[in-house]
């Protein structure tokens, strides 16, 4: 079985900064494409960050710039590294793998539990 278990969620003011972990297990991790999504409290999970299983990355457009996604295959670990972190950030962050090139919501094969991010003004 492939698992994922996220860490680093927490309580921060506006312009600070949280670093995301993200441990995965069960399977080769270099074969898979990791992806970080999150969900606001009456909102639609949205994605994030992804890196490929090359190491290219993409942004949502509210973060670019702002939020760093990395990935350390010795560790079978992804990173989401988050700074100027703005109260609109707040949501509870997934981790998201899939064995497929493209990772979107569509090719997203397991996820991980969730770690809560608030961001205060």
């Amino acid at each position: 079985q492939v698992q994922l278990v996220e860490s680093g969620g927490g309580l921060v003011q506006a312009g600070g900064s949280l670093r995301l972990s993200c441990v995965v297990s069960g399977r080769t991790f270099s074969n898979y494409g990791m992806g970080w999504f999150r969900q606001a409290p009456g909102k639609e999970r949205e994605f994030v960050a992804a890196v490929w299983r090359n190491g290219g990355t993409i942004y949502a457009d509210s973060v670019k710039g702002r939020f760093t996604i990395s990935r350390d295959n010795a560790k079978n670990t992804v990173y989401l590294q988050m700074n100027s972190l703005k109260p609109e950030d707040t949501a509870v962050y997934y981790c998201a793998a899939t064995s497929k090139l493209l990772v979107n919501s569509a090719t997203i094969e397991y996820w991980g539990q969730g770690t809560q991010v608030t961001v205060s003004s």
